[in-house]
């Protein structure tokens, strides 16, 4: 509370100063500018036409011979651009947020329409929510950084946003799980950049998905893509859902900045051009950990403060003949250290646990049109990520003693190549291989309270390799029907399997804003390293690795779905699929146990590829895009989510809640005597299913001083099913050269408190509740200039 306060009173003394002597007869304006490129090729398209819809006298420009354009004076607020070119199809991007602070710069693709013509342009089909990559036809969901900010609960957070679509949940404690149509949030791949990437939030842990804060800050997000099933041939190693987050390119004209505290984090964002008149341009941005500042200035008196900080940036340099170039990196530290107390006594320490980690990513994209018709991109990327921790409790002295330890390291080199071809306007063809090689370091061990000792965990230090390839053409065979078939191909230095993984997709147009969807395809997932090297002790304490040879975790997936662009802002769409999970590393022998319900970062017995897993569900997205300052987003899913280990049992998964339900609300209003200014209230409801849960045997558990769960009955008990509201109220003030931001994004505001879980607490002998994230209110603020 006196942290929350402090803010408030520092909101309250920048917004007098903001707002004082703000009434203004001055119209603001801001300039609007991009490049437009041709969707398949990425070639420029010169001498298209933009306009700002409804302006009065007209706002536009035409693309020069390189795609660029520029629209000045535009009055800030919101805008909706429109851009034709005879032969494309005719493009819109609605309510595009102009603030006086930063320029408004846009990267636009065009496609070519079926039949070629000469006088006469076809309206788009695309609505708003529809991805860029034209070989993803179903499954697919585009994220926009306005939306990232909007949302309630999103807290500048993406990761945190696709929890609202459909099919999508979270675990309720807080942290960045994602869990698409009740897979395990490890089955989850996170990309930047187009190249795959290690868990990017602070606080994870080696094969995990989750941690709370997301190290890339949303400030420099372009939209991105986030992906459910039955992905396109070019994505491989993921079973469940693909995050592509893209980084957006710095102003190559206009130098521009960006200051922004908040519970969360204090950061700087910088942008601008190299040199006066050229293209290319920078972007970087760092944050450091605010309640880690307050901790240091003594305003926070309790343990466990998040003590993090980050860094990333993109540098653009295109060229005349040797293509474009593109720099990209992010980088994070982390740790934390907690201390419980005795709930009789607070002078004695229970136990103790502690936290480091790191994050580094480097890569060069290039990218090179070969001509009109063809290009070739490519990536090379290192990655490292790594974490080390420990615990102390208190055992048969009442002194701490060590519980637990691990020190995880993994280096990744990966090498990501593309030539995508555009035979015309009906054929389009994409081949590619990505390479990817591993260095890593696992040392764990935890003490056995039982035998009176440490167990060896992990202790290895060693190399891996994944290589894929892919094909794919897309084919559109009519002005209605377009058709996506190609082929995956996946292998790993593990084992000999190489996998064939055939995909196919359609999309049909049908009257009125109407479509169908299909698509099928196979895709498989390389366990998390840490499971491959896992000692594993026999009876008589001899060890082995054997799941060092492990094959590749697999699934089918059939989509089917509806969709209706009911009026020109209202978008309604329905989608049902089926997914076949087989080779799921299940235990030896008669077991309930299955890698699709795995929460830690190893599994530690002894592993065969004989499980099996089968999700059903049925979605529903209702949208009305932004317009008229208002909103809203009603999602649903109906789902189950069933697995068979070795004791050849069909049982829910760890992820089967059954139902989730979001609903989303947001109103903006315009202030001030020239509406320079905004206000925006958001809200997000939502319900999910509980959790199915693993019962801890209390009496066996303290018997062997650990969990001891009830694996003959495994997930046959339910949590509490998790509802929250958010709220989230804004306030962006408008003034010459500069804006102001304020927001309070409060989480959970009715402070629901709903058991999700259960675990065993050796040092008490007694089984604790896990709850949901109580309320917590997120406070920042950002200004532009």
């Amino acid at each position: 509370m006196k942290m929350i306060k402090l803010f408030l009173q520092l909101m309250l003394m920048i917004l007098i100063a903001c707002t004082a002597n703000s009434v203004s007869a001055q119209e603001l304006t801001q300039t609007i500018r991009g490049r437009i490129i041709d969707a398949d090729s990425k070639s420029p398209v010169a001498f298209a036409n933009i306009v700002v819809v409804g302006s009065q006298p007209i706002l536009g420009a035409n693309s020069d011979v390189d795609g660029y354009f520029k629209i000045e004076k535009v009055p800030v607020g919101r805008a909706t651009i429109g851009i034709s070119y005879i032969g494309y199809e005719n493009k819109v991007i609605p309510n595009l947020v102009v603030i006086s602070g930063k320029e408004t710069v846009l990267d636009v693709e065009m496609k070519e329409t079926f039949e070629t013509l000469n006088e006469v342009t076809v309206s788009a089909r695309q609505h708003k929510s529809e991805v860029n990559n034209e070989m993803a036809q179903v499954s697919s969901r585009s994220l926009s950084v306005e939306e990232s900010k909007r949302y309630a609960g999103g807290i500048g957070d993406p990761a945190r946003l696709v929890s609202s679509f459909a099919g999508v949940g979270s675990t309720g404690e807080g942290n960045n799980d994602i869990i698409v149509r009740g897979n395990n949030p490890r089955f989850i791949q996170w990309k930047l950049e187009g190249t795959e990437i290690p868990n990017p939030n602070h606080f994870s842990q080696e094969g995990l998905t989750g941690g709370p804060i997301n190290a890339l800050n949303s400030q420099m997000l372009a939209n991105s893509e986030f992906y459910t099933g039955a992905f396109a041939p070019e994505y491989g190693n993921a079973l469940s859902g693909i995050f592509d987050m893209r980084l957006r390119k710095g102003n190559s004209e206009k130098r521009e900045h960006s200051f922004s505290i908040g519970v969360l984090g204090t950061d700087i964002t910088t942008e601008g051009p190299f040199k006066k008149g050229g293209k290319s341009s920078y972007l970087i941005n760092y944050r450091y950990s605010t309640l880690a500042i307050i901790s240091s200035l003594g305003f926070l008196d309790f343990g466990g403060v998040p003590k993090y900080q980050d860094v990333s940036f993109k540098i653009f340099i295109p060229t005349e003949k040797a293509g474009t170039f593109s720099f990209f990196g992010l980088g994070g530290l982390n740790n934390i250290k907690s201390e419980y107390a005795d709930p009789e006594n607070e002078d004695i320490i229970n136990e103790e646990f502690q936290q480091s980690g790191q994050l580094g990513i480097a890569g060069i994209n290039h990218l090179i049109n070969l001509n009109k018709k063809a290009y070739i991109s490519s990536t090379l990327s290192y990655s490292n990520n790594g974490t080390e921790y420990s615990s102390a409790r208190i055992y048969d002295s009442s002194a701490l003693q060590e519980d637990q330890s691990a020190n995880t390291n993994n280096n990744i080199f990966r090498l990501n190549t593309s030539f995508n071809y555009k035979l015309n306007n009906r054929h389009q063809f994409q081949i590619g291989s990505v390479n990817s090689h591993f260095s890593f370091n696992f040392n764990s061990r935890y003490f056995d309270s039982a035998a009176d000792q440490f167990i060896q965990a992990q202790d290895v230090a060693g190399t891996a390799s994944l290589y894929q390839s892919f094909i794919t053409w897309k084919w559109r065979a009519s002005e209605k029907l377009s058709l996506v078939n190609g082929i995956h191909s996946q292998n790993t230095s593990q084992n000999n399997e190489i996998t064939f993984e055939p995909r196919s997709s359609l999309r049909y147009q049908l009257p009125k804003g109407q479509a169908i969807t299909a698509g099928i395809g196979i895709h498989s997932n390389m366990s998390s390293l840490s499971n491959y090297y896992t000692i594993v002790y026999d009876t008589e304490g001899n060890k082995t690795t054997p799941n060092s040879s492990l094959k590749l975790l697999k699934a089918r997936h059939y989509v089917m779905g509806y969709e209706n662009k009911l009026s020109k802002n209202l978008f309604l769409k329905v989608e049902g699929y089926y997914q076949d999970l087989y080779d799921i590393p299940v235990e030896k022998g008669n077991s309930s146990y299955s890698l699709v319900n795995q929460t830690y970062e190893f599994s530690d017995r002894i592993l065969v590829n004989e499980g099996k897993g089968r999700n059903i569900g049925l979605e529903l997205t209702l949208e009305r895009y932004f317009s008229n300052n208002y909103y809203f987003l009603i999602t649903g899913s109906l789902f189950d989510s069933k697995y068979k280990a070795s004791d050849d049992k069909w049982r829910d998964t760890r992820f089967n809640g059954n139902y989730i339900a979001n609903g989303l609300f947001g109103k903006e209003f315009t202030v001030g005597k020239n509406n320079n200014n905004i206000l925006g209230i958001n809200s997000k409801l939502s319900l999910l299913g509980a959790r199915r849960i693993m019962e801890v045997d209390l009496d066996k558990s303290v018997e062997e001083g650990t969990a001891v769960y009830d694996e003959l009955n495994a997930f046959a008990k339910r949590g509490e099913d998790i509802f929250s509201l958010n709220i989230a109220i804004n306030y962006r003030i408008n003034k010459p050269q500069v804006s102001h931001e304020f927001k309070i994004d409060i989480q959970n505001i009715t402070n629901n408190t709903s058991v999700i879980d259960y675990y065993y607490n050796d040092v008490n002998k007694s089984i604790e509740e896990v709850e949901q994230l109580p309320m917590l209110p997120v406070l920042s603020y950002t200004l532009n200039f």
